[in-house]
Protein backbone atom coordinates (compact mmCIF):
# COMPACT_ATOMS: atom_id res chain seq x y z
CA UNK A 1 0.00 0.00 0.00
CA UNK A 2 2.67 2.62 0.83
CA UNK A 3 4.89 1.41 -2.31
CA UNK A 4 1.61 2.49 -4.05
CA UNK A 5 1.74 5.81 -2.13
CA UNK A 6 5.50 6.48 -2.89
CA UNK A 7 5.15 6.16 -6.17
CA UNK A 8 2.13 8.18 -6.61
CA UNK A 9 3.98 10.84 -4.90
CA UNK A 10 7.05 10.30 -7.83
CA UNK A 11 4.22 11.14 -10.28
CA UNK A 12 3.34 14.28 -8.32
CA UNK A 13 6.85 15.21 -7.89
CA UNK A 14 7.20 14.97 -11.62
CA UNK A 15 4.74 17.06 -12.43
CA UNK A 16 5.83 19.43 -10.09
CA UNK A 17 9.22 19.71 -11.77
CA UNK A 18 11.30 17.99 -8.46
CA UNK A 19 12.90 15.43 -10.42
CA UNK A 20 15.47 14.07 -12.18
CA UNK A 21 15.83 11.24 -14.16
CA UNK A 22 18.53 8.89 -15.92
CA UNK A 23 21.55 8.01 -14.57
CA UNK A 24 24.42 10.84 -15.47
CA UNK A 25 22.16 13.69 -14.59
CA UNK A 26 20.95 12.25 -11.50
CA UNK A 27 24.80 11.19 -10.40
CA UNK A 28 25.87 14.47 -11.31
CA UNK A 29 22.96 16.25 -9.09
CA UNK A 30 24.46 14.00 -6.07
CA UNK A 31 28.00 15.05 -6.78
CA UNK A 32 26.05 18.85 -6.52
CA UNK A 33 24.31 17.76 -3.71
CA UNK A 34 21.09 19.17 -4.67
CA UNK A 35 19.30 15.53 -4.40
CA UNK A 36 17.46 13.91 -1.10
CA UNK A 37 16.70 10.86 -2.74
CA UNK A 38 17.33 8.18 -5.14
CA UNK A 39 15.74 5.33 -6.12
CA UNK A 40 17.23 2.93 -8.59
CA UNK A 41 15.25 -0.05 -10.27
CA UNK A 42 15.91 -3.11 -9.04
CA UNK A 43 16.65 -4.83 -12.33
CA UNK A 44 18.72 -1.94 -13.67
CA UNK A 45 22.37 -3.12 -14.21
CA UNK A 46 24.73 -3.97 -11.78
CA UNK A 47 27.05 -1.46 -12.79
CA UNK A 48 24.45 1.57 -12.72
CA UNK A 49 23.23 -0.04 -9.50
CA UNK A 50 26.94 0.11 -7.68
CA UNK A 51 27.73 3.27 -9.38
CA UNK A 52 24.66 5.21 -7.90
CA UNK A 53 24.55 3.31 -4.81
CA UNK A 54 28.44 3.94 -4.14
CA UNK A 55 28.16 7.68 -4.80
CA UNK A 56 24.47 8.07 -2.73
CA UNK A 57 26.44 6.64 0.19
CA UNK A 58 29.41 9.31 -0.41
CA UNK A 59 27.58 11.73 0.17
CA UNK A 60 25.04 10.53 2.36
CA UNK A 61 22.16 10.34 0.42
CA UNK A 62 19.35 7.13 0.88
CA UNK A 63 19.26 5.53 -2.02
CA UNK A 64 16.27 2.94 -2.65
CA UNK A 65 16.08 -0.02 -4.99
CA UNK A 66 12.16 -1.02 -3.76
CA UNK A 67 11.11 -0.57 -7.37
CA UNK A 68 11.44 -2.16 -11.02
CA UNK A 69 12.29 -0.12 -14.07
CA UNK A 70 8.45 -0.79 -15.18
CA UNK A 71 7.41 1.02 -11.85
CA UNK A 72 9.52 3.80 -12.00
CA UNK A 73 8.85 3.66 -15.52
CA UNK A 74 4.68 4.45 -15.24
CA UNK A 75 4.79 6.68 -11.91
CA UNK A 76 6.84 9.34 -14.04
CA UNK A 77 5.71 8.62 -17.39
CA UNK A 78 9.07 8.35 -18.99
CA UNK A 79 11.29 5.54 -19.41
CA UNK A 80 14.10 5.23 -16.72
CA UNK A 81 15.93 3.35 -14.50
CA UNK A 82 17.14 6.42 -12.53
CA UNK A 83 15.53 8.92 -10.34
CA UNK A 84 16.55 11.81 -8.19
CA UNK A 85 14.47 13.24 -5.71
CA UNK A 86 15.72 17.25 -5.51
CA UNK A 87 12.36 18.72 -3.08
CA UNK A 88 13.37 17.84 0.90
CA UNK A 89 9.62 17.82 1.46
CA UNK A 90 8.63 15.28 -1.17
CA UNK A 91 11.82 13.10 -0.01
CA UNK A 92 10.82 13.18 3.58
CA UNK A 93 7.61 11.96 2.99
CA UNK A 94 8.44 9.32 0.85
CA UNK A 95 11.10 8.06 2.96
CA UNK A 96 8.59 7.75 5.85
CA UNK A 97 6.28 5.82 3.78
CA UNK A 98 9.32 3.78 2.68
CA UNK A 99 10.10 3.13 6.20
CA UNK A 100 6.54 2.27 7.25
Amino acid sequence: MNNQKVLNLLGLAMRAGKLISGEELTLKDIRAQKVHLVFVANDAGKNTQKSIKDKSSFYKVTCSTDFNSNELSQAIGKSRMVVGVKDRGFSEKMKELLLG
